[in-house]
């Protein structure tokens, strides 16, 4: 059965939907530069590519990036996409830099509908809120160590169902997992 428009019917429920959250790899703090502008340290040069790792080993990879315009986030971006066969596009937006909840949910709920794994790459404190204002469960006590601490190279994975991101909502979300990818120091 269609509806008038010819698409097939949708379940109540709505299209599964992921949203993966990603604070940017650690960052320096060189003398005389602007904060919208710091590089990675070398932990976050290590650090980045790991957090492309994980992604890739647990199935996690977006059709699309929102990502900072922050020197620092768009390089956590570059060296994870890295580590995936083919990135998806990515969108560079100002607003996501210090961007609070508002702003973030703003930005997810103008993801193209056809879009059903999202990722956002960001800043604290604005990332960390909301993941928590998304989420209404979590598995694995997940909600607690995002609770306890956010930090640089965090992933979250927020699981949904919703006909549009337009839908999601405070609350509708399950919070999956919580990690903290770490690359490996050099002797």
């Amino acid at each position: 059965m269609t509806d008038t428009t010819g698409a097939p019917p949708r379940t109540a429920a709505g299209t599964p939907r992921r949203l993966v959250v990603l604070r940017h790899a650690k960052s320096a703090w060189p003398a005389g530069v602007p904060d919208h502008d710091r590089p990675l340290a070398p932990r976050g040069l290590r650090d980045a590519p790991a957090a492309g790792r994980a992604l890739a080993t647990t199935g996690r990879l977006p059709d699309l990036a929102l990502c900072s315009t922050a020197e620092r986030a768009r390089r956590t971006w570059e060296l994870a996409a890295a580590q995936w066969g083919t990135a998806p596009p990515v969108r560079h937006e100002r607003r996501l830099y210090a961007a609070d909840v508002p702003e973030l949910l703003a930005a997810v709920r103008a993801a193209p509908d056809e879009v059903t794994t999202l990722l956002l790459v960001g800043h604290n404190p604005g990332l960390e809120e909301l993941v928590l204002e998304l989420a209404g469960d979590d598995v694995d006590d997940a909600l607690d160590a995002v609770r306890t601490k956010f930090p640089t190279s965090a992933i979250a994975v927020l699981d949904w169902h919703g006909h549009s991101w337009k839908d999601l909502a405070p609350g509708t979300a399950l919070l999956t997992t919580m990690t903290v990818p770490r690359g490996k120091k050099h002797s």
